[in-house]
């Protein structure tokens, strides 16, 4: 498939694994995404895929793991997809393969308005460090992700309502980088 992109409704009350398009829908393109840092692939035919191993020895990613999201798989998966969904950053780049299944990640554009970007089976995406960004799944609740990392992985995450995004070096580093421009 390939990963497709929109601005996010600002209905909170619906479900949040629903796709929450404004109407009209309002699409966002590849070369915007790019200019947030967001890299993304697509068609990627699996774990083996010369593409997939391409970009993990080009950026240097030498440890991954394969999480299976769904309610049967994953322990305390009410609690864990609750804490995907808070909006927060990280210290490092978040990298993502859909292995199988499908889900979202939203993340923040330079005015602050949300945008939904959905991973199905054969896209990888790369959120650079510091963008402020959440996940949940579809519909379905099912997402087999492969996690890439550089060196061992970290998984803090830092949310946004509990930090000072004014002394904070990843956010620093990536207004610097993306916001700015």
């Amino acid at each position: 498939m390939t990963i497709e992109a929109w601005y996010m409704d600002d209905d909170t009350t619906n479900d949040q694994r629903l796709p929450h398009k404004q109407s009209p829908n309002k699409p966002v393109t590849f070369e915007q995404l790019e200019k947030l840092g967001v890299l993304h692939w697509s068609n990627i035919k699996g774990i083996e895929d010369p593409l997939l191993n391409e970009i993990r020895t080009t950026r240097n990613y030498n440890y991954s793991d394969i999480i299976t999201v769904s309610p049967d798989k994953l322990p305390n998966y009410a609690i864990k997809i609750k804490s995907f969904y808070e909006e927060h950053l990280h210290l490092d780049e978040e990298i993502r393969f859909c292995v199988s299944g499908s889900g979202y990640f939203d993340v923040r554009d330079d005015h602050d308005q949300w945008i939904r970007i959905s991973l199905t089976e054969g896209d990888l995406i790369i959120l650079p460090e510091g963008i402020y960004h959440r996940f949940t799944c579809d519909s379905n609740d099912f997402i087999v992700a492969m996690r890439l990392f550089v060196g061992e992985p970290v998984w803090t995450p830092y949310n946004r309502d509990e930090i000072n995004e004014e002394n904070h070096q990843s956010r620093i580093k990536y207004k610097q980088a993306f916001i700015s421009q």
